[in-house]
């Protein structure tokens, strides 16, 4: 595939080390979140994938269960340390790789500094966070100084569902990536709006994964009871409104019908790639891409060009 806006960018894509892969299991993490244990990854593996699927460039994250185990000091070493190795794979591998920074939350002092440096010194193209970190959940004030300085750089917020704190009771031993995290997706937006969030820091930049999770069948719910039931700000602006500021992307399921799902509710002009590789493995990534392909095509593009658009709009640093 030649024409480069037929070529995909992937804002969800994921990395794992040795040494983080080794942290997390030290901290209990055996099955992260579930499943049946930890991916393997390395720069020629996604590379691979990626030329195999039209892929041009992909934004690498950590995924869950993040990188606070318990203990700040570590967290900030094992954050700085991810966010270095992935700051060298992309210059390593000019144009093919971006980044968004793991942040040690919910030490908020650390994750404020990080971002710092990692936006002013490594050069990444936003931050990561998790919907709730240790229970922790992003509406709470002690995150403020965090979003206010994000706010204040128009910063990207890729936000990424992990296991909520009462998935005992919830997940009967299934793993979370299954039903909890479409909707601690939910959950995270709607705290984002309820707890006004949004509203005060309208300059960040949201990325919402798996087309929002439950968010587009949610949306009217969530509409009624700030209108009717006296949720939130009756007279601030609709949640469908502020819903459609924010950008979701197409990792999981996309079609036959989550994507058309979420376009009806949100529109397209927010609408982004995502293959949840390396946590998705390689197969699951091909013929998600194939299914994309396959799919009725949006007009006057194709879901290709319409992403990398969209793509190229949130992240017009990207080296690309």
């Amino acid at each position: 595939m030649t024409d480069p806006a037929e070529q995909l960018i992937d804002v969800h894509a994921h990395f794992v080390t040795p040494t983080y892969v080794e942290a997390a299991k030290v901290a209990g993490h055996l099955l992260p979140d579930g499943m049946t244990g930890y991916p393997s990854w390395s720069p020629a593996q996604h590379l691979e994938l990626m030329d195999s699927t039209g892929i041009r460039t992909s934004v690498l994250s950590v995924s869950s269960p993040g990188t606070h185990f318990g203990d700040d000091r570590a967290a900030r070493l094992l954050s700085r340390g991810l966010n270095e190795f992935a700051t060298d794979v992309a210059r390593d591998h000019p144009g093919r790789f971006g980044h968004f920074a793991a942040l040690p939350l919910p030490d908020v002092d650390g994750a404020l500094a990080e971002a710092v440096h990692a936006l002013d010194v490594l050069g990444s193209d936003g931050v990561a966070v998790e919907t709730n970190h240790g229970g922790v959940y992003l509406d709470d004030t002690r995150f403020d100084p965090l979003w206010t300085e994000l706010d204040a750089r128009g910063a990207v917020v890729f936000v990424h569902p992990t296991s909520p704190p009462c998935y005992e009771a919830v997940s009967q031993g299934r793993p979370r990536p299954m039903l909890e995290f479409p909707f601690e997706s939910a959950r995270a937006a709607a705290d984002l709006i309820f707890g006004g969030v949004l509203r005060r820091h309208p300059r960040i930049q949201w990325v919402f994964t798996h087309g929002g999770g439950a968010l587009p069948l949610l949306a009217d719910r969530m509409e009624l009871f700030r209108t009717v039931f006296g949720a939130g700000e009756a007279d601030g602006p609709a949640v469908q409104e502020q819903l459609r500021r924010l950008w979701f992307d197409m990792a999981g399921t996309p079609f036959p019908h989550q994507i058309p799902v979420l376009v009806e509710a949100f529109g397209s002009e927010r609408l982004l790639y995502g293959s949840d590789y390396c946590w998705t493995p390689a197969a699951g990534a091909v013929a998600q891409v194939a299914s994309i392909d396959a799919a009725e095509q949006p007009s006057p593009r194709t879901w290709r060009a319409l992403t990398t658009r969209n793509a190229t709009r949130l992240l017009p640093g990207l080296h690309v």
